[in-house]
């Protein structure tokens, strides 16, 4: 019996925290028709349908840290989220389908990318929710603590709104320094 995973990451374009990935595993009863890109989906549903996935899947979240980011580059950091989440796996798959065009260094596995895999594949998609919901979730708790920001709203995103709150606020340690602005502003002793 084949075993198919979908694999999805979170996060990449963010200005802090972690990248995350998911990798799904579905199981053949859940309904596929309800399975998009996390994008597209409103944050209620987004979270009712993570939950959901998870009562009818094996699934897990692999994470790469603001420290490795910056370390590795995104991309890197990204398919080592995704290297994580693939070896985590409580079942071996079969093919192991990635959205984008790359895939992670990963040996003894049958790794396939997938441009656009989070709308075209269900258990991309599956990853893309789940993977979506963990960060989302971090990320509001980091928000917590860091007043001002509105990481609550942005999660950690460019918005004028975040580049205010750095410029007034400053660079804190959940940051990724390489990134721009940041790496910008650190120049300049921001």
């Amino acid at each position: 019996m084949k075993i198919i995973a979908g694999v999805d990451e979170v996060g990449r374009g963010s200005l802090i925290g972690p990248v995350y990935a998911a990798a799904v595993i579905l199981n053949e009863k859940i309904d596929r028709k309800l399975l998009k890109d996390s994008k597209t989906i409103s944050k209620d549903k987004r979270e009712l349908l993570s939950k959901y996935i998870k009562k009818n899947s094996i699934w897990v979240i692999g994470k790469a840290s603001v420290k490795e980011i910056d370390k590795i580059n995104i991309l890197q950091a990204s398919l080592l989220a995704m290297k994580r989440a693939i070896k985590k796996l409580k079942k071996k798959p079969t093919q192991v389908l990635i959205d984008g065009n790359k895939v992670p260094d990963l040996k003894n596995y049958n790794l396939k990318a997938v441009i656009k895999g989070d709308q075209k594949v269900a258990s991309i998609s599956a990853a893309s929710i789940i993977a979506k919901v963990a960060r989302d979730k971090f990320i509001t708790t980091l928000a917590i603590n860091n007043n001002g920001y509105g990481w609550e709203q942005n999660f950690g995103y460019g918005t004028k709104q975040h580049l205010k709150a750095i410029k007034k606020l400053g660079i804190n340690k959940h940051h990724r320094k390489t990134f721009s602005p940041i790496s910008k502003l650190r120049t300049h002793n921001i």
